[in-house]
């Protein structure tokens, strides 16, 4: 049974109706009356449930999906499109999750935990570059990483400024909690808390999840419901396209989705696609269900359309390429200058491999922010809805009905302009005050 208001992940992850759900699908995915009709609800804004979506990813027309997810994007979004990078304090971890690098029985990976006065240094290279947001990344050990850990790294991130920069913002990707560890993130005041599940396939996220806190299904699964209680506004899902049927996947995370919507009033702030990476000795040849970039297209497009207010992130796992066909389509997040290797920012001459995949888009920031002002993109460091606490329910019901898009592309220019004026290349700036000055103009 299929109950979305209940705690208990079987029930709101119902397995039984995700393969109810895909057989539905199948079985109408040549019925283009009801096709049209769904696509006709999703044009009004308000968003499909999970079966409906489920339907038009198996069966839509692709021209007519990304049709659609593109109007609604512009709709919700404008142009712009918000920037970050990953921080990675330490690759110590006591879990064995057989596609990640970090996993411990893997005896081939150099472990490091960055120290306050590294991570200071980190900090001021980011700066350097431009950086307004960052998103924290950490393996998962008590040992070497705990909550304490945590917390004064967060301080040690928003105490420093560098020049012109500070950084604004820090989201914080962590191993699944308690209550009482999230009320602790709550205080240090972080912006989203992200999570990925990996894969909802329970069969699947037991083969490979073998050891560790994170092997326990219902703990990790559970574990936005944990945020929530213990006050964090904003967070983010998201699956490690792969490892399981893509289409359970779609279905499963839009559930997880309505979940939260029902029994937190607010879903997900942000969700993340990611796909299966090589990393270190792990081959992606090692799980059967990789996705091609058509389908990856599709899975974006189907998700800007199903929940059009939610943030869509895609990071430097995928290429340039990629990422230019999805920004079209949904992704409203990127990362740009990205380093998963620790203490990568500040020294570029690490010879010892600490990172937990490799990265498909190797440019700079400033290679990232003139590519999407070549391309007709805003870049954004804006980070003015965390720090005037437009979050979590208020943040949704300013998007659900418009009314936040025009104050984001304001903000969007403005923090264009500072980065234009304390970072960017002749080049970039000459570029980038033609589109401020079109945008003052006309709306984004």
């Amino acid at each position: 049974m299929y109950d979305a208001k209940s705690l208990n992940a079987r029930e709101f992850i119902s397995h039984d109706e995700i393969e109810s759900a895909l057989a539905w699908a199948d079985e109408n995915k040549g019925n283009r009356e009801l096709i049209s009709k769904v696509m006709r609800k999703a044009s009004e804004k308000k968003g499909l449930n999970h079966r409906e979506a489920l339907l038009l990813l198996v069966g839509g027309e692709s021209g007519e999906l990304f049709e659609l997810a593109g109007k609604l994007k512009q709709e919700f979004y404008g142009k712009r499109v918000v920037l970050f990078a990953p921080l990675y304090l330490s690759n110590y971890c006591d879990n064995g999750c057989i596609y990640c690098s970090y996993n411990a029985k893997n005896n081939n990976m150099v472990r490091k935990k960055l120290t306050q006065d590294e991570i200071r240094r980190e900090v001021i290279a980011l700066q350097d570059m431009g950086h307004k947001r960052l998103a924290l990344e950490a393996g998962y050990s008590p040992e070497h990483s705990p909550i304490d850990y945590i917390l004064e790294s967060i301080d040690t991130i928003y105490s420093i400024k560098h020049k012109n920069g500070a950084i604004r913002r820090v989201n914080v990707n962590i191993a699944a909690a308690s209550v009482e560890e999230y009320r602790k993130l709550k205080t240090a005041d972080i912006g989203t808390y992200i999570l990925f599940q990996e894969t909802y396939h329970e069969e699947t996220y037991k083969s490979v999840h073998l050891a560790g806190p994170k092997s326990d299904y219902a703990w990790h699964t559970e574990a936005m419901d944990r945020a929530m209680q213990g006050g964090i506004d904003d967070v983010g899902i998201g699956v490690l396209f792969g490892l399981a049927d893509y289409r359970y996947e779609f279905a499963a995370m839009l559930m997880h989705a309505e979940h939260l919507e029902a029994v937190h009033g607010v879903g997900p702030h942000t969700m993340s696609v990611p796909r299966i990476r090589r990393s270190g000795t792990i081959s992606t040849n090692s799980f059967k269900y990789g996705i091609d970039d058509d389908t990856f297209e599709r899975i974006v497009a189907c998700l800007r359309i199903s929940v059009p207010y939610t943030g869509i992130i895609v990071s430097t796992r995928e290429s340039e390429a990629c990422r230019r066909r999805v920004l079209d389509v949904g992704v409203s997040q990127i990362s740009g200058g990205s380093r998963t290797n620790i203490g990568g920012y500040s020294s570029q001459n690490i010879t010892e491999d600490t990172s937990q995949f490799e990265i498909s888009d190797n440019r700079s920031l400033g290679e990232v922010v003139r590519w999407l002002l070549e391309i007709g993109y805003i870049p954004s460091f804006c980070t003015a809805c965390y720090q005037e606490g437009r979050v979590g329910q208020r943040f949704m019901e300013l998007c659900k009905s418009g009314l936040i898009k025009k104050q984001c592309n304001s903000n969007a220019i403005i923090t264009l302009s500072e980065y234009l004026a304390d970072y960017a290349d002749d080049e970039t700036r000459l570029l980038g005050d033609k589109i401020i000055a079109s945008a003052g103009k006309n709306s984004i």
